[in-house]
């Protein structure tokens, strides 16, 4: 039974598990996979974030973040991102993170959710996002330099909430 909580200082080592994990092919997140854990637990971990970790059982299944897309007049959209451990893949841990981060999102006052770069070869992220309401509103040339194809195209997802 997967729950979801506000991450905990003490979550951090299995939060960077998850984010070495997720960052180590260089095909979904634009962090260098040599990134290190502090680098990576402040960026994840920072103060103008609200961090959460999905729980398998107890377990750190996944984690994820809401913040502010933009500042002061661009405060009313959220922005996310989301990890989870190929261990519990095929669970829907993905689905369940950002469904609960959607109704986090409106409980703490956002009026839209943003997603500034989803990389396009990433189709599995891509229709999870789009089952789920977001629409693609832009499409950015060369946004990312994937690791194993190359420049790649990435999207700018949005929906209301």
């Amino acid at each position: 039974m997967l729950t979801i909580r506000k991450a905990l200082p003490a979550d951090n080592d299995e939060i960077w598990h998850i984010i070495k994990e997720v960052i180590a092919s260089g095909d979904t997140y634009v962090f260098s996979p040599d990134s290190s854990k502090e680098k990576m637990l402040n960026f994840w971990c920072s103060n103008d974030k609200h961090v959460y970790v999905a729980l398998w059982d107890d377990q750190i299944a996944g984690t994820f973040f809401l913040k502010d897309n933009q500042p002061d007049l661009g405060s009313h959209i959220a922005n996310a991102g989301y990890m989870a451990s190929s261990q519990f893949s095929g669970k829907g841990i993905g689905k369940q993170m950002c469904l609960f981060s959607i109704e986090e999102a409106k409980r703490l006052g956002y009026k839209a959710m943003q997603f500034n770069i989803v990389i396009k070869s990433n189709e599995r992220a891509v229709a999870l996002w789009q089952k789920l309401g977001f629409a693609i509103i832009g499409e950015i040339p060369d946004a990312f330099n994937h690791q194993q194809n190359g420049m790649t195209n990435a999207y700018i997802m949005y929906r209301k909430i």
